[in-house]
């Protein structure tokens, strides 16, 4: 009998951890909201964010808005491009030939620099990288093209389960008409939940997955947003986008998503999204850097506090 009650009560001290641990992980996440909202307040900007772990844990902050994407919905585009060169089997190095027409001026483009006024050939690979790594708005356009349309591009996206989210423009209609920027947009939910499924489902073969992750982690755009304030041991595979002001001197968005491996290789999906935003381009990046740093702070915290109760 005391064999019996002596286990009762090994049992029911070690439910009582459990519950303990999980109700201080909790309470950490509710810490880490309340730290957001509070660092957030008196921004003269509305600020979205959503992070993901890879033990399914999600923080929210100002979700339920339609936030214009920018430059990010290239991602949604390099992995449409990817979809087709894998059913077709047609390798990164496929050369495609482009005219000078399709360049366009006045819209960022090192391809066009590069090349300017002028016909080429050049391997969608490095056109995928010109959009991702350097956000070549040109490489971009060229891309939505060849995957067969912006539209086929939504609907690709949306076969996968991702539902929050609307892509109607390219680069070159955003261009010529600033106000369609707000049509491309995604809540951050939906933004972090498209980064773990490309992540952890096998859309194509290695090879292709392999090439966007690499070419994400080389994205040199906005260094000074998610990765800002991150250590150097960090890797961060991400794809930002920002937008110009408009003539009261609002900007549309400054953003940026992605991947965040820590040294341990324990990983978090996050989406900082800044729109409408009053503040001035270095604090914009200066937000989303130190939000991204925030949840660093409190995911290497958490992940300490899951280690200690595994032994």
């Amino acid at each position: 009998m005391y064999e019996i009650n002596n286990m009762g009560l090994r049992y029911t001290l070690i439910y009582v951890l459990c519950f303990s641990m999980s109700i201080a992980l909790q309470a950490q996440q509710q810490t880490l909201e309340s730290k957001i909202g509070d660092f957030l307040k008196g921004k003269k900007a509305m600020v979205g964010v959503a992070v993901l772990t890879d033990r399914n844990k999600i923080l929210l902050h100002n979700n339920k808005m339609n936030y214009p994407l920018l430059s990010v919905f290239k991602f949604h585009v390099a992995l449409t491009v990817l979809d087709k060169m894998n059913k077709q089997g047609t390798p990164l190095d496929h050369i495609v030939h482009v005219k000078a027409s399709q360049l366009q001026p006045n819209t960022y483009s090192p391809l066009r620099q590069k090349y300017p006024n002028q016909d080429l050939d050049i391997s969608l690979g490095e056109l995928l990288r010109y959009s991702i790594s350097l956000s070549d708005n040109n490489a971009c356009d060229i891309l939505i093209e060849y995957a067969g349309g912006i539209g086929h591009i939504h609907q690709y996206i949306n076969k996968l389960g991702v539902c929050d989210f609307n892509l109607s423009e390219t680069e070159d209609s955003m261009h010529r008409n600033p106000s369609k920027t707000y049509l491309n947009w995604s809540t951050p939910a939906e933004m972090v939940r498209l980064l773990e499924i490309a992540d952890k489902k096998e859309l194509f073969d290695p090879i292709y997955k392999d090439f966007l992750w690499n070419t994400m982690i080389a994205t040199s755009t906005g260094s000074n947003k998610l990765k800002g304030l991150l250590p150097s041991n960090a890797i961060v595979g991400h794809k930002t986008g920002s937008s110009d002001r408009n003539s009261e001197g609002v900007k549309i968005a400054d953003n940026d998503a992605g991947v965040v491996i820590m040294p341990d290789g324990k990983k978090y999906y996050i989406a900082v999204f800044v729109m409408n935003s009053r503040e001035t381009d270095d604090e914009n990046a200066a937000i989303i850097a130190r939000i991204s740093r925030m949840v660093y702070d409190e995911y290497l915290s958490e992940n300490y506090i899951s280690q200690e109760g595994e032994r």
